[in-house]
């Protein structure tokens, strides 16, 4: 099994920490530079910077702030928010991005995908999706939109087609932001990870639920079958290998887990983690 990633995830509102309940009534969680710098020495595997107020406030990402963060640590950044143009990409890398992450952006113009791919590489761009269940289709089976703005507005969009046509323009990688588990501590969503595993050949980081440790090996282990898809008329035989990485905030955050913890217990449970 490849080595699966613990990936804790600073969204950050007007420079600092925030984390909230469905995207919604964000509470200070503490300081970007001194909570990378921990989680760092902890042992993460990548760190993801979310400039969450950027796209909704029209402003441009903190590259002060991420240029800070980066001197503090030496495990790959992962910037978002506010990259709008190729250019924009350019400056957060030359503020110490190791790769970037575009969500309202790319919905609105996805030949980006493109152009940042041409020009970095498709390792370097990342597709955050804010997926939401919006109803189910003719057969009863889910349907997922990807949201926009913060999560504040529908486009409509189907998340896995969104998925599908984002890798085929260039994405290296999704970020799937699950809005319906965000903050709930309920765990990950795992029918939209699993449609989304099978879905696309990218590596997927599942994102928003974390609540306890089990959740996050449940996530990152081969899922069950039936678990992992609604997509076709024989789900129940889908099956997909878990998500690549798991993204964390809450609960390293608020001092409910470490890294090491993290790692201990879904390596205990047949998780292969870097040490």
């Amino acid at each position: 099994m490849q080595a699966k990633r613990i990936i804790p995830c600073l969204d950050v509102d007007d420079g600092r920490v925030v984390k909230g309940i469905k995207f919604k009534g964000l509470t200070d969680a503490g300081d970007p530079v001194e909570l990378a710098r921990r989680y760092n020495d902890e042992g993460a595997d990548e760190l993801t910077f979310l400039d969450i107020g950027a796209s909704y406030k029209s402003r441009a990402t903190l590259l002060d702030v991420v240029s800070r963060v980066a001197a503090e640590v030496f495990i790959p950044l992962c910037v978002g928010g506010g990259i709008r143009t190729a250019a924009d990409m350019k400056d957060a890398m030359n503020a110490g991005a190791d790769k970037v992450s575009v969500c309202t952006s790319a919905l609105q113009n996805p030949s980006l995908l493109s152009d940042m791919a041409l020009a970095y590489g498709s390792q370097c761009v990342v597709l955050s999706i804010d997926a939401k269940r919006t109803g189910q289709d003719g057969q009863g089976r889910p349907v997922w939109h990807a949201y926009s703005h913060g999560g504040r507005e529908d486009t409509g969009i189907d998340a896995i087609e969104w998925a599908v046509r984002a890798v085929e323009l260039g994405a290296g990688e999704i970020l799937l932001n699950s809005i319906d588990a965000d903050g709930t501590g309920g765990g990950y969503d795992l029918q939209l990870t699993g449609c989304i595993l099978n879905a696309v050949p990218v590596p997927v980081i599942a994102s928003g639920g974390a609540g306890d440790l089990e959740q996050i090996a449940r996530v990152l282990l081969p899922f069950k079958d039936g678990e992992a898809s609604i997509l076709s008329a024989d789900a129940q035989d889908a099956s997909a290998g878990g998500a690549d990485a798991a993204l964390v905030a809450s609960m390293l955050h608020f001092g409910k887990t470490t890294i090491p913890e993290i790692k201990r217990y879904v390596e205990s449970q047949g998780v292969c983690v870097r040490w």
